[in-house]
């Protein structure tokens, strides 16, 4: 048992059983994941219905966890990455159905001119990973990253099966986006979206906010990706598979839209929102109905080549069916993040949901935490 912080936020009391689960995470979490600081942020009809915030920044409890503090969302941020596909595909920049080698050519290479854009944003390339041993500061030099994939054999034929892209993911939509809109992927979240409805969302954090950035307290194991084999070490467990210099300088300032998204949950909820209300954002039209259907929709399902789950993909989501992560409707969307954190949206019940945290777990999917937040908020509408 340890003390429960002063809790922070709006928290209306139809609530309170939220509250109350927040409030145990800290105290008597499942599995002894004691929160250090955590937030958890729902929008209900694109309004913010609930926000609570607890605990510390740092590591030595000297600095308390605000409402403008960021915190690393890891892989949550694919959520946004694939909004911002999304986008294009609304402006008439890309179609899921096209070819990615016709935006990109040199992309074709290696048995790969037939994939699209769909099957790129479901993880079905075949390029989890480098197929050879790479140092972890390649991630560092973005135009080797991107000639290396383009120019490698996938590790298994494109479009038949999925296999989780743990970081490379990004860097391919990232590329994606380029060519199409001119701009990289972190640029445009900031012009098209953080600045105009005043999103605190980064891919790229300038040095200057990172003094925001709280302090994260790593896994105390790795995640069980079950039974190991050369796919599953490309993608999580070779040297290379993953950047040197987490939470540095230089790997904050980094744009990896698959990896170091950087912001707070009230802001993730409501990026997530467009989908939960459809399309919309502070009432302003972001994505067509059309368009949402196309990226929501499952795209592949079957059993993960990279993690250990049944999976059903849409174009860059992870879709709720049979994982049940997300509250009980099998259409919500969304993402879970390194640690634990994750972001969804329902468009059933109109509800988009973020959970951030400072302790992290090894739950791939699924963190017990979040979990408890999100049956205490579905129990509460």
């Amino acid at each position: 048992m340890t003390d429960l912080p002063e809790i922070h936020g709006l928290c209306p009391s139809r609530f309170n059983a939220v509250k109350d689960a927040f409030a145990a995470n800290f105290v008597d979490a499942p599995e002894g994941l004691n929160e250090l600081a955590a937030r958890f942020s729902v929008v209900i009809d694109g309004e913010v219905a609930l926000d609570l915030w607890a605990g510390s920044a740092d590591l030595a409890g000297k600095q308390p966890f605000a409402e403008d503090t960021l915190v690393p969302v890891f892989s949550t941020g694919k959520a946004v990455m694939a909004l911002m596909i999304a986008r294009c595909v609304d402006r008439g920049l890309l179609s899921y159905e096209d070819r990615v080698a016709d935006h990109w050519p040199a992309f074709g290479a290696a048995g790969k001119a037939a994939l699209t854009v769909g099957q790129l944003m479901s993880h079905q390339s075949g390029l989890p990973g480098f197929s050879d041993g790479v140092e972890p500061a390649i991630w560092f030099d973005r135009q080797a990253v991107l000639d290396r994939l383009a120019a490698q054999t996938p590790l298994w034929a494109p479009g038949t099966a999925s296999g989780y892209h743990p970081i490379t993911i990004g860097y391919l939509a990232g590329e994606l986006f380029r060519i199409v809109d001119g701009r990289s992927m972190g640029a445009a979240l900031r012009e098209d979206f953080a600045a105009p409805f005043d999103l605190d969302l980064w891919i790229g954090l300038p040095e200057a906010e990172h003094s925001r950035v709280a302090q994260l307290r790593k896994p105390a194991a790795a995640p069980d990706l079950g039974p190991i084999d050369a796919i599953k070490k490309a993608a999580f467990l070779d040297r290379g598979s993953a950047p040197g210099g987490r939470g540095s300088t230089e790997w904050r300032m980094t744009e990896i839209p698959s990896a170091n998204l950087h912001g707070t949950a009230k802001d993730l909820a409501r990026m997530m929102s467009i989908i939960a209300t459809g399309g919309a954002l502070d009432g302003r039209v972001m994505l067509s109905q059309e368009t949402l259907t196309e990226a929501t929709r499952e795209r592949i399902h079957g059993q993960d080549k990279v993690l250990p789950y049944v999976m059903s993909w849409a174009a860059g989501f992870t879709r709720n069916q049979g994982l049940n992560v997300f509250g009980p409707n099998p259409q919500a969307v969304g993402h879970c993040g390194w640690g634990g954190s994750m972001a969804f949206a329902d468009p059933e019940a109109r509800v988009s949901a973020a959970y951030v945290m400072t302790r992290q777990s090894p739950h791939l999917i699924g963190d017990p935490r979040a979990l408890r937040l999100v049956e205490a908020l579905y129990s509460s509408l």
